[in-house]
């Protein structure tokens, strides 16, 4: 989604007034697991880190729909069937408003990279034990509560 905006609505200050003054926003993100039990993860342009592919829940947009579109985009995996809902979180990093609804999808077969584009610098699969320098805390903690099949914490 990012990519086809203007350089300038894609400025983290642009993207943190947005957040600022919005009433709530929705994010999706999704644990994809291949069939080895390795997690796709994505590293970003505009934000530090590495992340579980996904994004913002635009308005008249339902949140499968907002899932299949981000990683489509972002890992290039098309969703043949729904993954499981894992927990729902508020996210306290970027807004007091936030929430991010954490998906599960195991047993894909990992398939090549997409290339790096404008919103996507670096993608791979990663063995849960081998995540890569820069993986997000948040990030980093579901992916322990899931493999560990812990219940979820209620904050990002």
């Amino acid at each position: 989604m990012l990519r086809y905006l203007p350089k300038a609505l894609r400025h983290p200050a642009f993207i943190v007034w947005s957040l600022a003054t919005r009433a709530m926003t929705m994010g999706v993100r999704c644990a994809f697991f291949d069939t080895q039990g390795r997690v796709f993860l994505v590293r970003h342009t505009y934000v530090k880190g590495w992340h579980m592919p996904g994004g913002g829940v635009e308005r008249g947009e339902t949140v499968m729909d907002a899932l299949k579109k981000e990683v489509r985009e972002e890992a290039g995996i098309v969703l043949t069937e729904p993954p499981g809902l894992f927990a729902i979180y508020r996210n306290t990093i970027h807004s007091r408003f936030d929430h991010v609804a954490l998906y599960v999808a195991r047993s894909l077969p990992a398939g090549p990279a997409p290339e790096p584009n404008v919103e996507i610098a670096e993608t791979g699969w990663f063995a849960l034990d081998a995540l890569p320098e820069g993986t997000t805390q948040p990030t980093r903690t579901c992916l322990w509560e899931i493999s560990q099949n812990l219940p979820p914490r209620e904050v990002w």
